[in-house]
């Protein structure tokens, strides 16, 4: 009778680990979000640093002298916050004291906010030199995708 308890009790600790694990493997995947770029843009990678320079407002031109149009999320929403960490390595109001300093100095200006990511592929989509970034599904007719090189 022991025994069988035994047995039952290793059954069910094995089974509950195997929901945790499935329960913490699955909650923690964040989808990738995915640099988009207008397809009057010929780059078809940049690397980190490059989009770095982009998002910070220190970068205005495409190798072709072409004028770089920056659109950004706002900083609660959570593509903003995943980009902002994941891709460019900093925190969302890291790269708002950079926007400030260069409007309040005159020295530069801050990107365009949109409210959505489906605004952010319209907008994108529409304007030569245009860069943005989603989390979500793209149609690649109107939009490419950049590859993100890490080093």
């Amino acid at each position: 009778m022991n025994q069988t308890r035994l047995h039952l009790f290793l059954a069910l600790l094995i089974c509950s680990g195997c929901l945790l694990f499935v329960a913490f493997s699955v909650g923690s995947q964040v989808p990738e979000v995915k640099v988009v770029v207008n397809p009057s843009v010929d780059s078809k990678d940049l690397s980190v640093e490059q989009i770095r320079r982009i998002f910070s407002m220190r970068q205005t031109t495409w190798s072709n002298d072409q004028t770089i149009t920056v659109y950004v999320l706002a900083n609660q929403h959570q593509t903003h916050q995943v980009f902002s960490t994941k891709v460019l390595g900093m925190f969302p109001y890291q790269l708002d004291r950079i926007w400030n300093k260069l409007v309040y100095s005159g020295l530069g200006e801050e990107p365009i906010k949109l409210q959505s990511e489906e605004e952010m592929l319209e907008r994108v989509s529409q304007e030569p030199g245009a860069i943005g970034y989603v989390m979500q599904p793209i149609n690649l007719d109107k939009i490419n995708v950049i590859k993100v090189l890490e080093k």
